[in-house]
């Protein structure tokens, strides 16, 4: 990705993405770490479902651990911005004490929606890893 002026100036306020050229440096698990975080996140997706809700779960971990977990929770709870992404960036920043969670990665059972793919970025998520196959989508990116 290009560093741009907008890029510079987020970096400058402390707000770029961790994996962009000038943020921190990207989280690095290992293959068997990949592997149990997604099982985890197949495990909150079968938990939304049991639940009544829609198919999501979501794991946010930083050096190999989890610190936070999300499950889908818009069809059980009267808000439309509950996906199982937004739940485990919400959870780790709780956990975390902080809204930046730089050099984590986040683990999800499908493909981030915008909305989530957006928090992840403004949160500084430096990984997203999408779909039981493990699709490694690099950094969240803002499209607006």
């Amino acid at each position: 990705m290009p560093v741009t002026r907008r890029h510079l100036m987020l970096r400058a306020l402390g707000l770029a993405g961790g994996a962009l050229a000038l943020g921190g440096a990207a989280a690095a698990s290992s293959d068997a770490d990949r592997a149990r975080l997604m099982a985890r996140a197949v495990e909150l997706r079968r938990i939304a479902v049991e639940r009544g809700d829609q198919a999501f779960g979501a794991v946010v971990a930083r050096d190999g651990q989890v610190v936070g977990e999300g499950i889908s929770a818009v069809l059980t709870t009267p808000d439309p911005t509950a996906h199982g992404e937004v739940q485990a960036i919400r959870d780790a920043a709780r956990r975390l004490g902080t809204p930046r969670l730089t050099g984590c990665e986040l683990y999800t059972t499908f493909r981030p929606c915008p909305m989530c793919e957006a928090a992840a970025y403004w949160a500084g998520i430096a990984r997203i890893v999408h779909g039981e196959a493990m699709t490694d989508a690099g950094a969240p990116r803002l499209r607006c």
